[in-house]
């Protein structure tokens, strides 16, 4: 059965998964998406922190009031030298008013650094609290994303992929709200207030001031193209990470088994040395950039300083006034430094914003169609009428070609073949997983590409031969279909699944949590909980798909035997290796390489003399060798 379920997994192999060649390209209803432009991105973004205009309009009017109060500071300072100098006796204030004039100077600056650092801690904490916000409106909506994508994204996709872009890409947009929305409001301010306060004061020192502007703004532009490059291969190195740190947690068992912790050790490492490469990369760009910026900063200052000092020297300015243009350098000092932040910023948030809208914007491949109608099964009959299907992507043939069955409400059909003869695909197909591609799936006549997905899969139920169990209690894993349902209902499946005796001698009994996808149970008792969760259900169609495998053949039989009040009430289909499964089925249908080779009772098979009749004879002489060999050894 496990390569019978490889049937599922056909896409292309290897773990590493690019943006631009991902699975997506699989879903043909939803094209290739790939990156946007920045531009598109970036407003994209905006577009989601606008939804909470309030919350952004006192963010961004506490950034420019921040701003404001510490234009105000140059100012006060250059008053409070020319005061001071006044105070020491230049000769040209009296004392009296100098040390007034100095007092009060003084207030004015303490006062505009209040102010200035009470807006900057308010517009820090808008500015985080906007960014949380939009996280958990994309955090929701990635999830409800994911739920809604077909089995068909998910085949190609690996997990440690998602949960990347869920979570690291996800903070890269968040953060963008403080680090570039609101900085670069706040430079904007500053350099353009600031601007217009130093040229005219005095034109010369003014653009000397502002000379490293141009520069900064070509080299930031630079920059953020090589970081925006790189943060795009560092957040597919984290998804590779994620990969290889998800499948060796979940096959933790095997590994240990096996020994191989050296190696998946080591190839952790590959791939986190591959991270750290780039993340070195990124920071000696950041760093290099902002090491640049920083020298045309202080060439700007040193010049200002020359001929400002000049021009103190010939009378022509105060200290005071020199006082000014240098505190407004200073400044802009640490703005300039975070200029390398903002670009930082932006090429993240372009990176990250792309690589998580292009899975929010996938449309699913499997979907309710225009006009798609309520399934209310009353005879509860499917038919397959000349179904073929390929799975997409995997380059092979069809791994179904034109099959064709009826299944009645009562009746019980089973499946029987070799592994990788399409007997899971049947069962995938079934409550649409796939769409069929050629061919058409009915119950009760309605195709069911023509109802809602929502009532078909109320209708049909699937018991899967590799039952997953959620790290939570029996109960609820036995009532995963219906939370709601009473202790009675909960319990009557368990007896039906014959697992009602094993959980009543637990200490904790329908309480007791399983760990982690149940690997506290054995596969039998994974499955027969699988089977409880199905048989409360009370569902039209009811497929097993040899979800018995890890179950003795009497306790088999004794649920068979419990499940035949709610058999009568459905249409059966029974996948199974085992033929003592189906001895039962009204009738049974032989795969073979995708295609209906053989089909009857089991008394009709049996008499044709083919694959059937020579597999149960088969398995029959297993079994009796198996039981021969358990007598002689009781006998001795």
């Amino acid at each position: 059965m496990a390569n019978d379920k490889a049937e599922q997994m056909a896409g292309p192999p290897g773990p590493a998964i690019s943006l631009r060649q991902t699975a997506y390209q699989g879903m043909s209803d939803s094209g290739d998406p790939r990156l946007g432009d920045d531009a598109a991105v970036l407003w994209r973004i905006i577009g989601l922190i606008l939804r909470y205009r309030f919350r952004v309009g006192v963010a961004v009017g506490a950034t420019v009031m921040a701003a404001v109060f510490q234009l105000m500071i140059p100012r006060f300072l250059g008053n409070a030298v020319d005061h001071a100098l006044g105070l020491l006796g230049d000769g040209t204030t009296a004392p009296e008013v100098a040390r007034e004039a100095l007092f009060e100077a003084a207030l004015l600056l303490l006062g505009a650094s209040i102010l200035r650092g009470a807006f900057t801690l308010l517009h820090n904490y808008g500015g985080e609290a906007i960014g949380h916000l939009i996280a958990y409106d994309l955090r929701l909506a990635f999830y409800r994303k994911l739920q809604q994508l077909s089995f068909s994204f998910h085949d190609r996709v690996h997990t440690g992929e998602l949960i990347t872009r869920g979570m690291l890409d996800l903070e890269g947009v968040r953060m963008f709200v403080n680090t570039g929305v609101l900085r670069l409001v706040l430079l904007i301010v500053l350099i353009g207030a600031g601007a217009y306060l130093l040229i005219s004061t005095d034109l010369l020192l003014g653009l000397l001031s502002l000379s490293f502007v141009p520069f900064v703004a070509w080299r930031s532009s630079a920059a953020r193209l090589r970081l925006r490059a790189l943060w795009l291969a560092l957040q597919q190195r984290m998804g590779t990470l994620g990969q290889i740190m998800d499948e060796n947690l979940a096959g933790i068992r095997v590994v240990r088994a096996f020994g191989a912790e050296p190696y998946e050790i080591s190839k952790y490492d590959v791939a986190a040395d591959a991270a750290m490469e780039i993340s070195d990369a990124r920071i000696k760009t950041r760093a290099a950039s902002t090491s640049i910026m920083t020298f045309a900063y202080f060439i700007s200052m040193g010049l200002v300083l020359w001929v400002g000092g000049l021009r103190v020297l010939d009378g022509a300015m105060t200290v005071g006034t020199l006082t000014v243009f240098l505190t407004f350098i200073t400044i802009l000092q640490q703005p300039v430094r975070q200029l390398g932040l903002l670009v930082n910023s932006i090429a993240r948030a372009s990176t990250c914003g792309g690589r998580l809208f292009a899975v929010l914007d996938l449309a699913p491949a499997i979907r309710d169609q225009a006009g798609a109608v309520q399934l209310l099964p009353t005879d509860g009959t499917i038919r397959f009428e000349e179904v073929s299907f390929a799975y997409s992507g995997a380059g092979g043939p069809p791994v179904l070609h034109d099959v064709s069955f009826t299944v009645a409400r009562g009746r019980t059909l089973g499946i029987v073949g070799p592994p990788g003869s399409g007997k899971s695909t049947i069962a995938n197909l079934l409550p649409r997983y796939y769409d069929p591609s050629a061919g058409r799936i009915s119950i009760d006549g309605h195709d069911i590409r023509d109802v809602t997905l929502d009532s078909l899969r109320r209708a049909v139920r699937v018991v899967q031969q590799d039952a997953f169990l959620f790290t939570a209690s029996l109960e609820n894993n036995i009532a995963y279909g219906d939370p709601w349902a009473d202790d009675g209902m909960i319990q009557d499946a368990a007896s039906t699944a014959q697992i009602d005796g094993f959980i009543g001698a637990l200490p904790d009994g329908y309480g007791t949590l399983v760990g982690e996808r149940g690997v506290s149970l054995s596969g039998g008792q994974k499955q027969r909980v699988a089977i409880a969760r199905a048989a409360m259900l009370g569902s039209a169609v009811l497929v097993f798909d040899d979800s018995t495998a890890a179950i003795d053949a009497e306790t088999e039989r004794r649920i068979r035997e419990a499940l035949k009040p709610h058999m009568a009430d459905c249409a059966t289909i029974i996948i199974s290796h085992r033929l003592g499964a189906l001895r039962h089925a009204d009738e049974i249908i032989f795969l073979e390489a995708g295609r209906i080779v053989e089909r009857g009772n089991h008394d009709s098979l049996i008499a044709e003399d083919g694959r059937y009749a020579a597999l149960f004879a088969l398995q029959s002489r297993d079994d009796g060798d198996i039981a021969a060999a358990a007598g002689g050894t009781a006998g001795q």
